[in-house]
């Protein structure tokens, strides 16, 4: 029997790991713009190896301090999930506490991949709930002092103060995402007051559909219908290119977004998805 031991993984790795994403349906990925194997050298990947071929990875790379969300955790048919999980995350845990801690997080697609985390202590702190638009007119008007135009790739710096100042850092995204996101996005817009980007939203799609991927309004600026404003200049522009259906998730304690989602027409599919986290303290 071979022995198999748990490394880093490198850029030298992108072809193993990609045939094992590729030909294992043993498979969790992040709901995210880019690829696992974007994140091929960054810290917090890690490959199991049994000398010839990897046949299991974690990531969980940080994108904003102090959060890592797990970006990939695959494993081959020569292992059960839960063996496979305990020797990677084993090596995790420890390299995450040796640099200073880290809140690892997990969208849990799959229920094999929720019962581990829940047999490894990770915590469900909420849920990701789906909800579906369907075509309905809606007429709305700018306020004075706000308007909503293109997003341009100058924009983005401006874009990646917004989310940051709208949402909590588990939700955050980084400028560099933010980028990949504005590549591939079917329709982006910002509202701007004072020449100052305080909301934005990105879209996605193709096709007979669409997914509406980030709304963001300020904290500070919240309450003054911005969030209306873009998804109403959204439903015009996406009714333009003879779009009718539109997809959004959101989280199920965020009270706000839900009021907003549902009054402006859509509807909870009743799919549902757990968040899962667990704290690593950094070693003292």
């Amino acid at each position: 029997m071979i022995a198999s031991s748990v490394r880093a993984a490198n850029l030298a790795d992108h072809q193993k790991l990609s045939n094992l994403i590729f030909f294992e349906s043993r498979l969790h990925r992040h709901l995210d713009w880019r690829s696992p194997l974007d994140w091929l050298g960054a810290p917090f990947y890690w490959a199991l190896d049994d000398g010839r071929q990897i046949t299991a990875a974690l990531a969980c790379p940080i994108e904003v301090p102090g959060i890592a969300w797990t970006r990939l955790f695959v494993y081959s048919g020569s292992w059960s999930a839960e063996n496979a999980w305990n020797l990677l995350w084993q090596t995790a845990r420890v390299e995450i506490a040796q640099t200073g801690g880290a809140r690892v997080a997990v969208i849990a697609m799959q229920p094999w991949l929720q019962q581990i985390l829940k047999i490894n202590s990770f915590k469900n702190i909420q849920q990701i709930v789906m909800l579906d638009w369907q075509y309905q007119h809606w007429a709305g008007s700018e306020a004075q002092d706000i308007h909503i135009r293109k997003m341009t790739e100058l924009d983005l710096p401006d874009v990646a103060k917004t989310d940051a100042a709208s949402f909590d850092p588990l939700w955050q995204n980084s400028l560099e995402t933010l980028e990949k996101a504005f590549a591939q996005a079917l329709i982006a817009t910002v509202a701007v007051s004072a020449n100052d980007v305080i909301g934005y939203q990105l879209s996605t799609g193709g096709g007979p559909r669409a997914h509406l991927a980030r709304l963001a309004v300020q904290h500070s600026m919240q309450g003054r219908g911005i969030g209306r404003m873009l998804l109403t200049d959204l439903f015009a522009k996406l009714e333009d290119q003879g779009i009718f259906k539109l997809s959004v998730n959101t989280q199920s304690d965020n009270a706000v977004s839900l009021k907003l989602y549902q009054k402006m027409g859509f509807v909870r599919t009743g799919e549902q998805y757990p968040v899962f986290i667990f704290d690593v303290p950094a070693y003292s």
